[in-house]
Protein backbone atom coordinates (compact mmCIF):
# COMPACT_ATOMS: atom_id res chain seq x y z
CA UNK A 1 0.00 0.00 0.00
CA UNK A 2 1.38 3.38 -1.03
CA UNK A 3 -0.91 5.36 1.28
CA UNK A 4 0.28 5.88 4.84
CA UNK A 5 -3.32 6.48 5.89
CA UNK A 6 -4.38 3.10 4.50
CA UNK A 7 -1.49 1.38 6.26
CA UNK A 8 -2.31 3.12 9.54
CA UNK A 9 -5.97 2.12 9.20
CA UNK A 10 -4.97 -1.49 8.47
CA UNK A 11 -2.55 -1.60 11.39
CA UNK A 12 -5.16 -0.09 13.69
CA UNK A 13 -7.79 -2.60 12.55
CA UNK A 14 -5.40 -5.54 12.96
CA UNK A 15 -4.24 -4.34 16.37
CA UNK A 16 -7.80 -3.82 17.59
CA UNK A 17 -8.96 -7.16 16.17
CA UNK A 18 -5.99 -9.07 17.60
CA UNK A 19 -6.55 -7.43 20.97
CA UNK A 20 -10.21 -8.41 20.88
CA UNK A 21 -9.27 -11.95 19.79
CA UNK A 22 -6.77 -12.27 22.66
CA UNK A 23 -9.35 -11.06 25.16
CA UNK A 24 -11.92 -13.43 23.68
CA UNK A 25 -9.58 -16.40 24.05
CA UNK A 26 -8.78 -15.41 27.61
CA UNK A 27 -12.51 -14.97 28.27
CA UNK A 28 -13.19 -18.40 26.80
CA UNK A 29 -10.93 -20.16 29.27
CA UNK A 30 -12.11 -18.04 32.18
CA UNK A 31 -15.79 -18.63 31.35
CA UNK A 32 -15.21 -22.37 30.94
CA UNK A 33 -13.44 -22.48 34.27
CA UNK A 34 -16.22 -20.59 36.04
CA UNK A 35 -18.93 -22.81 34.52
CA UNK A 36 -17.12 -25.97 35.57
CA UNK A 37 -16.61 -24.47 38.99
CA UNK A 38 -20.35 -23.85 39.21
CA UNK A 39 -20.93 -27.52 38.36
CA UNK A 40 -18.62 -28.48 41.22
CA UNK A 41 -20.67 -26.30 43.54
CA UNK A 42 -23.86 -27.97 42.32
CA UNK A 43 -22.37 -31.40 42.95
CA UNK A 44 -21.32 -30.35 46.44
CA UNK A 45 -24.75 -28.92 47.18
CA UNK A 46 -26.36 -32.20 46.09
CA UNK A 47 -23.97 -34.12 48.32
CA UNK A 48 -24.83 -31.91 51.29
CA UNK A 49 -28.51 -32.59 50.66
CA UNK A 50 -27.89 -36.34 50.52
CA UNK A 51 -25.84 -36.14 53.69
CA UNK A 52 -28.62 -34.27 55.47
CA UNK A 53 -31.24 -36.86 54.44
CA UNK A 54 -29.09 -39.76 55.60
CA UNK A 55 -28.74 -38.13 59.00
CA UNK A 56 -25.96 -38.47 61.53
CA UNK A 57 -26.55 -42.19 62.01
CA UNK A 58 -25.83 -43.09 58.37
CA UNK A 59 -23.18 -45.58 59.43
CA UNK A 60 -25.80 -47.75 61.13
CA UNK A 61 -28.25 -47.65 58.22
CA UNK A 62 -28.75 -50.63 56.03
CA UNK A 63 -28.23 -50.51 52.30
CA UNK A 64 -31.98 -50.65 51.70
CA UNK A 65 -32.64 -47.66 53.96
CA UNK A 66 -29.79 -45.70 52.42
CA UNK A 67 -31.15 -46.35 48.93
CA UNK A 68 -34.67 -45.31 49.96
CA UNK A 69 -33.49 -42.07 51.56
CA UNK A 70 -31.16 -41.14 48.72
CA UNK A 71 -33.77 -41.97 46.09
CA UNK A 72 -36.33 -39.84 47.87
CA UNK A 73 -33.80 -37.01 47.78
CA UNK A 74 -32.52 -37.37 44.23
CA UNK A 75 -35.46 -38.73 42.27
CA UNK A 76 -36.62 -35.27 41.24
CA UNK A 77 -33.10 -34.36 40.13
CA UNK A 78 -32.34 -37.51 38.15
CA UNK A 79 -32.03 -35.48 34.95
CA UNK A 80 -29.37 -33.24 36.47
CA UNK A 81 -27.34 -35.49 38.77
CA UNK A 82 -25.78 -38.92 38.44
CA UNK A 83 -25.12 -40.51 41.87
CA UNK A 84 -23.05 -43.55 42.76
CA UNK A 85 -22.51 -44.56 46.44
CA UNK A 86 -20.17 -47.39 47.30
CA UNK A 87 -18.09 -48.45 50.25
CA UNK A 88 -14.99 -50.44 50.81
CA UNK A 89 -15.85 -54.13 51.05
CA UNK A 90 -19.55 -53.34 50.56
CA UNK A 91 -19.64 -52.68 46.84
CA UNK A 92 -22.22 -50.37 45.38
CA UNK A 93 -24.78 -49.20 47.91
CA UNK A 94 -26.71 -46.84 45.61
CA UNK A 95 -26.73 -46.09 41.90
CA UNK A 96 -29.12 -43.61 40.29
CA UNK A 97 -31.36 -45.04 37.59
CA UNK A 98 -30.06 -42.61 34.93
CA UNK A 99 -26.70 -44.40 35.08
CA UNK A 100 -28.39 -47.45 33.48
CA UNK A 101 -26.34 -49.83 35.56
CA UNK A 102 -23.04 -48.17 34.80
CA UNK A 103 -20.51 -47.19 37.43
CA UNK A 104 -18.95 -43.77 37.54
CA UNK A 105 -15.21 -44.37 37.16
CA UNK A 106 -12.92 -43.26 39.94
CA UNK A 107 -9.71 -41.32 39.31
CA UNK A 108 -7.18 -41.90 42.06
CA UNK A 109 -6.08 -38.88 44.06
CA UNK A 110 -8.64 -36.63 42.33
CA UNK A 111 -11.75 -35.21 43.96
CA UNK A 112 -13.06 -33.28 40.94
CA UNK A 113 -12.53 -34.61 37.43
CA UNK A 114 -14.13 -35.38 34.07
CA UNK A 115 -15.41 -38.83 33.22
CA UNK A 116 -17.03 -40.15 30.08
CA UNK A 117 -19.73 -42.83 30.09
CA UNK A 118 -21.09 -44.60 27.03
CA UNK A 119 -24.50 -43.29 25.91
CA UNK A 120 -24.27 -40.66 28.62
CA UNK A 121 -21.44 -38.44 27.56
CA UNK A 122 -18.89 -36.45 29.51
CA UNK A 123 -19.68 -35.80 33.17
CA UNK A 124 -18.22 -33.50 35.75
CA UNK A 125 -17.66 -35.69 38.76
CA UNK A 126 -17.23 -34.73 42.38
CA UNK A 127 -16.06 -37.38 44.88
CA UNK A 128 -17.09 -36.85 48.50
CA UNK A 129 -16.17 -38.93 51.56
CA UNK A 130 -19.01 -39.93 53.91
CA UNK A 131 -17.36 -42.66 56.01
CA UNK A 132 -17.61 -45.48 55.38
CA UNK A 133 -18.95 -44.53 51.93
CA UNK A 134 -17.61 -42.76 48.86
CA UNK A 135 -20.30 -40.62 47.30
CA UNK A 136 -19.83 -39.85 43.58
CA UNK A 137 -22.03 -36.99 42.34
CA UNK A 138 -21.78 -36.12 38.62
CA UNK A 139 -23.37 -33.50 36.40
CA UNK A 140 -23.38 -33.57 32.56
CA UNK A 141 -20.95 -31.20 30.79
CA UNK A 142 -23.14 -30.87 27.71
CA UNK A 143 -24.71 -27.55 28.82
CA UNK A 144 -21.24 -26.11 29.35
CA UNK A 145 -20.17 -27.22 25.88
CA UNK A 146 -23.31 -25.67 24.41
CA UNK A 147 -22.62 -22.38 26.16
CA UNK A 148 -18.97 -22.37 25.01
CA UNK A 149 -19.95 -23.06 21.40
CA UNK A 150 -22.41 -20.18 21.49
CA UNK A 151 -19.67 -18.05 23.04
CA UNK A 152 -17.29 -18.90 20.17
CA UNK A 153 -19.91 -18.12 17.54
CA UNK A 154 -20.67 -14.81 19.20
CA UNK A 155 -16.96 -13.93 19.43
CA UNK A 156 -16.42 -14.79 15.75
CA UNK A 157 -19.31 -12.55 14.72
CA UNK A 158 -18.13 -9.75 16.98
CA UNK A 159 -14.58 -10.14 15.62
CA UNK A 160 -15.82 -9.64 12.05
CA UNK A 161 -17.79 -6.58 13.14
CA UNK A 162 -14.75 -5.38 15.09
CA UNK A 163 -12.52 -5.70 12.03
CA UNK A 164 -14.92 -3.72 9.83
CA UNK A 165 -15.64 -1.03 12.42
CA UNK A 166 -11.99 -0.66 13.44
CA UNK A 167 -10.94 -0.41 9.77
CA UNK A 168 -13.45 2.37 9.16
CA UNK A 169 -12.58 4.10 12.41
CA UNK A 170 -8.88 3.70 11.72
CA UNK A 171 -9.27 5.23 8.25
CA UNK A 172 -11.14 8.20 9.73
CA UNK A 173 -8.57 8.65 12.49
CA UNK A 174 -5.68 8.38 10.03
CA UNK A 175 -7.23 11.05 7.82
CA UNK A 176 -7.65 13.29 10.83
CA UNK A 177 -4.09 12.64 11.97
CA UNK A 178 -2.60 13.09 8.49
CA UNK A 179 -4.58 16.20 7.60
CA UNK A 180 -1.63 18.48 8.50
CA UNK A 181 0.61 16.36 6.25
CA UNK A 182 -1.83 16.77 3.36
CA UNK A 183 -1.80 20.52 3.92
CA UNK A 184 2.01 20.42 3.87
CA UNK A 185 1.95 18.40 0.65
CA UNK A 186 -0.53 20.73 -1.05
CA UNK A 187 1.43 23.83 -0.06
CA UNK A 188 4.76 22.29 -1.04
CA UNK A 189 3.33 21.37 -4.46
CA UNK A 190 2.28 24.97 -5.02
CA UNK A 191 5.73 26.30 -4.14
CA UNK A 192 7.97 26.52 -7.19
CA UNK A 193 10.64 28.79 -8.62
CA UNK A 194 7.83 31.19 -9.59
CA UNK A 195 6.18 31.07 -6.16
CA UNK A 196 8.82 30.82 -3.47
CA UNK A 197 7.18 33.28 -1.09
CA UNK A 198 4.34 30.98 0.02
CA UNK A 199 4.85 29.07 3.28
CA UNK A 200 3.25 26.13 5.01
CA UNK A 201 0.79 27.14 7.76
CA UNK A 202 2.05 25.94 11.14
CA UNK A 203 -0.20 25.30 14.13
CA UNK A 204 0.78 26.82 17.45
CA UNK A 205 1.75 23.47 18.94
CA UNK A 206 4.98 21.58 19.48
CA UNK A 207 4.42 18.22 17.86
CA UNK A 208 6.33 16.24 15.22
CA UNK A 209 4.27 17.44 12.26
CA UNK A 210 4.53 21.10 13.25
CA UNK A 211 8.29 20.70 13.66
CA UNK A 212 8.51 19.21 10.16
CA UNK A 213 6.47 22.12 8.76
CA UNK A 214 8.77 24.63 10.48
CA UNK A 215 11.82 22.83 9.10
CA UNK A 216 10.37 22.88 5.57
CA UNK A 217 9.58 26.59 5.88
CA UNK A 218 13.18 27.25 6.89
CA UNK A 219 14.31 25.25 3.85
CA UNK A 220 12.02 27.27 1.59
CA UNK A 221 13.44 30.47 3.10
CA UNK A 222 16.94 29.36 2.15
CA UNK A 223 15.78 28.31 -1.32
CA UNK A 224 14.04 31.63 -1.91
CA UNK A 225 17.16 33.49 -0.85
CA UNK A 226 19.33 31.36 -3.15
CA UNK A 227 16.98 31.78 -6.12
CA UNK A 228 16.85 35.54 -5.61
CA UNK A 229 20.62 35.71 -5.48
CA UNK A 230 20.92 33.67 -8.68
CA UNK A 231 18.36 35.82 -10.45
CA UNK A 232 20.06 39.02 -9.36
CA UNK A 233 23.41 37.66 -10.43
CA UNK A 234 22.07 36.58 -13.84
CA UNK A 235 20.42 39.92 -14.46
CA UNK A 236 23.36 41.98 -13.19
CA UNK A 237 25.97 39.92 -15.00
CA UNK A 238 23.98 39.99 -18.24
CA UNK A 239 23.51 43.73 -18.00
CA UNK A 240 27.16 44.41 -17.17
CA UNK A 241 28.39 42.26 -20.06
CA UNK A 242 26.50 44.23 -22.70
CA UNK A 243 28.70 47.32 -22.45
CA UNK A 244 32.12 45.65 -22.91
CA UNK A 245 30.74 43.51 -25.73
CA UNK A 246 29.44 46.63 -27.47
CA UNK A 247 32.87 48.24 -27.16
CA UNK A 248 34.57 45.15 -28.57
CA UNK A 249 32.17 45.14 -31.50
CA UNK A 250 32.77 48.84 -32.21
CA UNK A 251 36.53 48.38 -32.24
CA UNK A 252 36.27 45.36 -34.51
CA UNK A 253 33.98 47.16 -36.94
CA UNK A 254 36.32 50.17 -36.90
CA UNK A 255 39.22 47.93 -37.89
CA UNK A 256 37.17 46.55 -40.78
CA UNK A 257 36.24 50.03 -41.96
CA UNK A 258 39.91 51.15 -42.06
CA UNK A 259 40.54 48.43 -44.70
CA UNK A 260 44.14 47.90 -43.53
CA UNK A 261 43.81 44.19 -42.70
CA UNK A 262 44.66 41.17 -44.77
CA UNK A 263 41.94 38.85 -45.99
CA UNK A 264 42.79 36.32 -43.29
CA UNK A 265 42.56 38.98 -40.57
CA UNK A 266 39.23 40.27 -41.91
CA UNK A 267 37.80 36.77 -41.85
CA UNK A 268 38.98 36.35 -38.27
CA UNK A 269 37.28 39.62 -37.30
CA UNK A 270 34.05 38.47 -39.02
CA UNK A 271 34.10 35.32 -36.89
CA UNK A 272 34.63 37.43 -33.77
CA UNK A 273 31.66 39.63 -34.71
CA UNK A 274 29.49 36.54 -35.16
CA UNK A 275 30.47 35.26 -31.73
CA UNK A 276 29.79 38.69 -30.22
CA UNK A 277 26.32 38.61 -31.78
CA UNK A 278 25.82 35.14 -30.29
CA UNK A 279 26.90 36.36 -26.85
CA UNK A 280 24.54 39.33 -27.12
CA UNK A 281 21.72 36.92 -28.00
CA UNK A 282 22.46 34.79 -24.94
CA UNK A 283 22.59 37.86 -22.71
CA UNK A 284 19.25 39.16 -24.00
CA UNK A 285 17.69 35.72 -23.54
CA UNK A 286 18.98 35.46 -19.98
CA UNK A 287 17.71 38.93 -19.16
CA UNK A 288 14.28 38.00 -20.50
CA UNK A 289 14.16 34.75 -18.51
CA UNK A 290 15.25 36.52 -15.34
CA UNK A 291 12.52 39.13 -15.76
CA UNK A 292 9.91 36.49 -16.55
CA UNK A 293 10.81 34.32 -13.55
CA UNK A 294 10.93 37.37 -11.29
CA UNK A 295 7.34 38.17 -12.30
CA UNK A 296 8.09 41.68 -13.56
CA UNK A 297 6.52 41.08 -16.98
CA UNK A 298 2.79 41.26 -17.48
CA UNK A 299 1.20 41.25 -20.88
CA UNK A 300 -1.70 43.21 -22.30
CA UNK A 301 -3.77 40.49 -23.97
CA UNK A 302 -6.46 41.72 -26.34
CA UNK A 303 -9.00 39.30 -27.78
CA UNK A 304 -7.82 38.26 -31.24
CA UNK A 305 -8.67 35.75 -33.91
CA UNK A 306 -6.13 32.90 -34.05
CA UNK A 307 -7.15 32.20 -37.65
CA UNK A 308 -6.12 35.69 -38.83
CA UNK A 309 -2.91 35.51 -36.80
CA UNK A 310 -1.93 32.14 -38.32
CA UNK A 311 -2.70 33.34 -41.83
CA UNK A 312 -0.08 36.06 -41.40
CA UNK A 313 2.40 33.78 -39.63
CA UNK A 314 2.09 31.02 -42.23
CA UNK A 315 3.78 33.17 -44.89
CA UNK A 316 6.88 33.71 -42.76
CA UNK A 317 6.96 30.08 -41.66
CA UNK A 318 6.81 28.84 -45.27
CA UNK A 319 9.70 31.11 -46.26
CA UNK A 320 11.75 29.81 -43.36
CA UNK A 321 10.92 26.15 -44.02
CA UNK A 322 11.28 26.22 -47.81
CA UNK A 323 14.59 28.07 -47.51
CA UNK A 324 15.88 25.06 -45.52
CA UNK A 325 14.74 22.66 -48.26
CA UNK A 326 11.74 21.29 -46.35
CA UNK A 327 7.98 21.28 -46.79
CA UNK A 328 5.42 23.10 -44.62
CA UNK A 329 1.79 22.37 -43.77
CA UNK A 330 -0.37 24.74 -41.72
CA UNK A 331 -3.99 24.02 -40.74
CA UNK A 332 -6.51 25.69 -38.45
CA UNK A 333 -9.86 24.53 -37.08
CA UNK A 334 -12.51 26.33 -35.09
CA UNK A 335 -13.66 29.91 -34.75
CA UNK A 336 -13.44 32.30 -31.88
CA UNK A 337 -11.25 34.87 -30.18
CA UNK A 338 -8.47 34.19 -27.68
CA UNK A 339 -6.62 36.70 -25.46
CA UNK A 340 -2.95 36.68 -26.52
CA UNK A 341 -0.09 38.95 -27.49
CA UNK A 342 0.64 38.36 -31.18
CA UNK A 343 4.28 39.46 -30.93
CA UNK A 344 5.13 36.99 -28.17
CA UNK A 345 3.20 34.04 -29.65
CA UNK A 346 4.84 34.77 -33.01
CA UNK A 347 8.22 34.37 -31.31
CA UNK A 348 7.11 31.08 -29.77
CA UNK A 349 5.89 29.61 -33.05
CA UNK A 350 8.87 30.73 -35.12
CA UNK A 351 11.23 29.41 -32.48
CA UNK A 352 9.45 26.02 -32.52
CA UNK A 353 9.61 25.97 -36.32
CA UNK A 354 13.33 26.82 -36.21
CA UNK A 355 13.98 23.98 -33.79
CA UNK A 356 12.03 21.61 -36.04
CA UNK A 357 14.24 22.63 -38.98
CA UNK A 358 17.34 21.69 -37.05
CA UNK A 359 15.92 18.24 -36.28
CA UNK A 360 14.59 17.47 -39.78
CA UNK A 361 16.27 15.89 -42.76
CA UNK A 362 16.12 17.30 -46.30
CA UNK A 363 12.67 17.06 -47.80
CA UNK A 364 10.97 16.54 -44.44
CA UNK A 365 7.58 17.97 -43.51
CA UNK A 366 6.98 20.58 -40.81
CA UNK A 367 3.34 20.55 -39.71
CA UNK A 368 1.63 23.38 -37.82
CA UNK A 369 -1.81 22.57 -36.46
CA UNK A 370 -4.14 24.98 -34.69
CA UNK A 371 -7.52 24.35 -33.09
CA UNK A 372 -9.82 26.69 -31.16
CA UNK A 373 -12.41 25.39 -28.72
CA UNK A 374 -14.64 27.05 -26.15
CA UNK A 375 -12.01 26.62 -23.43
CA UNK A 376 -8.59 26.87 -25.12
CA UNK A 377 -6.47 27.44 -28.17
CA UNK A 378 -4.17 24.51 -28.96
CA UNK A 379 -1.21 24.83 -31.35
CA UNK A 380 1.31 22.13 -32.25
CA UNK A 381 4.49 22.12 -34.33
CA UNK A 382 5.53 18.69 -35.56
CA UNK A 383 8.61 17.45 -37.42
CA UNK A 384 9.72 14.14 -38.92
CA UNK A 385 13.12 14.01 -37.29
CA UNK A 386 14.60 11.49 -34.90
CA UNK A 387 12.45 12.70 -31.99
CA UNK A 388 13.28 12.82 -28.30
CA UNK A 389 13.08 9.86 -25.85
CA UNK A 390 10.12 9.86 -23.47
CA UNK A 391 12.26 10.38 -20.37
CA UNK A 392 13.95 13.46 -21.89
CA UNK A 393 10.96 15.38 -23.23
CA UNK A 394 10.46 17.40 -20.06
CA UNK A 395 14.17 18.32 -20.00
CA UNK A 396 14.13 20.13 -23.35
CA UNK A 397 12.31 23.09 -21.74
CA UNK A 398 15.13 23.65 -19.25
CA UNK A 399 17.89 26.17 -19.82
CA UNK A 400 20.93 25.22 -21.90
CA UNK A 401 19.54 21.77 -22.72
CA UNK A 402 20.18 20.71 -26.32
CA UNK A 403 19.26 17.19 -27.34
CA UNK A 404 19.33 15.44 -30.67
CA UNK A 405 21.70 16.31 -33.50
CA UNK A 406 25.05 17.89 -32.76
CA UNK A 407 25.85 19.21 -36.22
CA UNK A 408 27.09 22.70 -36.94
CA UNK A 409 23.66 24.28 -37.11
CA UNK A 410 22.56 22.79 -33.82
CA UNK A 411 25.82 23.78 -32.16
CA UNK A 412 25.00 27.43 -32.86
CA UNK A 413 21.99 27.24 -30.56
CA UNK A 414 22.10 28.41 -26.98
CA UNK A 415 19.68 25.92 -25.45
CA UNK A 416 17.48 28.79 -24.24
CA UNK A 417 14.84 28.87 -26.97
CA UNK A 418 12.39 26.36 -25.49
CA UNK A 419 12.92 27.79 -22.00
CA UNK A 420 11.87 31.17 -23.39
CA UNK A 421 8.90 29.57 -25.13
CA UNK A 422 7.78 28.07 -21.85
CA UNK A 423 8.10 31.43 -20.07
CA UNK A 424 6.07 33.20 -22.76
CA UNK A 425 3.33 30.57 -22.72
CA UNK A 426 3.18 30.62 -18.93
CA UNK A 427 2.95 34.42 -19.00
CA UNK A 428 -0.21 33.87 -21.05
CA UNK A 429 -1.52 31.46 -18.40
CA UNK A 430 -1.04 28.41 -20.64
CA UNK A 431 1.18 25.36 -20.73
CA UNK A 432 3.62 23.81 -23.19
CA UNK A 433 4.77 20.20 -23.49
CA UNK A 434 6.32 17.74 -25.92
CA UNK A 435 4.98 14.45 -27.27
CA UNK A 436 5.64 11.86 -29.94
CA UNK A 437 4.73 12.99 -33.44
CA UNK A 438 1.42 11.71 -34.78
CA UNK A 439 3.29 9.79 -37.51
CA UNK A 440 5.17 7.83 -34.84
CA UNK A 441 8.51 9.43 -35.75
CA UNK A 442 9.68 12.87 -34.76
CA UNK A 443 8.73 15.37 -32.08
CA UNK A 444 5.54 17.32 -31.57
CA UNK A 445 5.59 20.40 -29.32
CA UNK A 446 2.16 21.57 -28.16
CA UNK A 447 1.16 24.70 -26.32
CA UNK A 448 -2.29 25.60 -25.03
CA UNK A 449 -3.62 29.05 -24.20
CA UNK A 450 -6.82 29.47 -22.14
CA UNK A 451 -9.85 31.19 -23.60
CA UNK A 452 -9.90 33.53 -20.60
CA UNK A 453 -7.13 35.72 -19.29
CA UNK A 454 -5.18 34.07 -16.45
CA UNK A 455 -2.03 36.14 -16.08
CA UNK A 456 0.71 35.48 -13.58
CA UNK A 457 1.07 38.09 -10.90
CA UNK A 458 3.66 40.78 -11.43
CA UNK A 459 4.03 44.47 -12.24
CA UNK A 460 2.50 45.68 -15.48
CA UNK A 461 5.19 45.70 -18.16
CA UNK A 462 3.53 45.19 -21.51
CA UNK A 463 6.29 47.07 -23.32
CA UNK A 464 9.08 44.98 -21.82
CA UNK A 465 11.84 44.00 -24.17
CA UNK A 466 11.53 40.40 -25.20
CA UNK A 467 14.22 37.91 -26.01
CA UNK A 468 16.55 38.40 -28.90
CA UNK A 469 14.94 39.15 -32.19
CA UNK A 470 16.20 35.91 -33.61
CA UNK A 471 13.40 34.11 -31.77
CA UNK A 472 10.83 35.42 -34.15
CA UNK A 473 11.18 39.04 -35.18
CA UNK A 474 14.11 38.21 -37.47
CA UNK A 475 14.02 34.46 -38.00
CA UNK A 476 16.65 34.57 -40.76
CA UNK A 477 20.13 35.81 -39.94
CA UNK A 478 22.99 36.67 -42.30
CA UNK A 479 26.43 35.59 -41.14
CA UNK A 480 29.60 37.57 -41.67
CA UNK A 481 30.56 35.26 -44.53
CA UNK A 482 27.36 35.97 -46.45
CA UNK A 483 25.47 32.76 -45.55
CA UNK A 484 21.82 32.79 -44.50
CA UNK A 485 21.20 30.46 -41.54
CA UNK A 486 18.27 29.93 -39.16
CA UNK A 487 18.62 31.70 -35.82
CA UNK A 488 18.62 28.52 -33.75
CA UNK A 489 18.19 28.36 -30.04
Amino acid sequence: MKSIGARLALWYALAATLTFASLSIAGYFMLHRYLVHDLDLLNEAEFQQIKAHLGPDHEALSAVVIEERIRETTEYASVLFYIDVHGKGMGTVFRSTNLRGQTIPDVPHERRFHAELPETGVLRVGEFILPPYDVMVATPLHPVSTVMEAYLELCAALMAVMLAVSAGLGFWLSRMALRPLRMIQATANRISSDNLSERIPVADVQDEISNVARLLNQTFDRLESSFNQIRRFTADASHELKTPLSLIRLHAEQLLMEDKLSAHQEEALQVQLEEIDRLNTIIEDLLFLSRAEAGVIRLDLPLQSPAAFLHTLEQDARVLVEHAGLRCSCTHEGEGEIPFDAKWIRQVLLNLVTNSLAASSAGGLITIRSAVSTSRWTVSVEDQGTGVPDDQRDQIFERFVRLGKSDQAADKGTGLGLAICRSIVELHGGRIYAALASSGQGLRVIFELPATTTLREGPLDSQSDGPSSGHGEAPLKRSGRGEITPALR
